[in-house]
């Protein structure tokens, strides 16, 4: 969690935009200039291919979504959905550098959630890839 949590729920008070239900918050493929905070309810994180739609993981008060933006100005790598209502905020590379220079901390923690992203990446790549040479090995009769 990069942004403390705010506890209580979906209303109308509070900064950030109130998604609905199934609402796209960015989709795959947009150019990004921005990140998120989600300071109540919670989306899910879905990649889109063309055997359809995988979510990837959930996430909720407190989370972040939409960084890399902010660093590699790249299109978004997947498409955020509001599962049920929730409300997020949205912060600018200027805004996120504002608050850096506020609040050191942030800075590190941000850099903290990227690493765990990348760690938990590299686990699921690992484990596909282990799969699959399992799989290839059954269909050649090795083993």
């Amino acid at each position: 969690m990069i942004f403390r949590r705010r506890s209580g729920a979906v209303g109308s008070g509070g900064l950030g935009r109130l998604y609905q239900d199934g609402e796209a918050i960015v989709r795959q493929g947009e150019i990004g200039s921005s990140m998120f905070v989600i300071q109540a309810g919670r989306v899910g994180i879905n990649v889109e291919s063309e055997q359809g739609s995988k979510l990837l993981r959930h996430l909720g008060p407190g989370d972040c979504f939409g960084e890399l933006a902010l660093f590699d100005e790249d299109v978004r790598s997947a498409t955020v959905r509001a599962e049920g209502d929730a409300r997020v905020l949205t912060l600018d590379k200027r805004t996120l550098l504002r608050r850096f220079y506020e609040d050191p901390s942030l800075a590190y923690r941000v850099v903290k959630t990227l690493a765990t992203r990348v760690r938990q990446l590299t686990d699921e790549l690992t484990e596909a890839r282990r799969a699959s040479a399992v799989e290839q090995e059954e269909r050649d009769g090795v083993g």
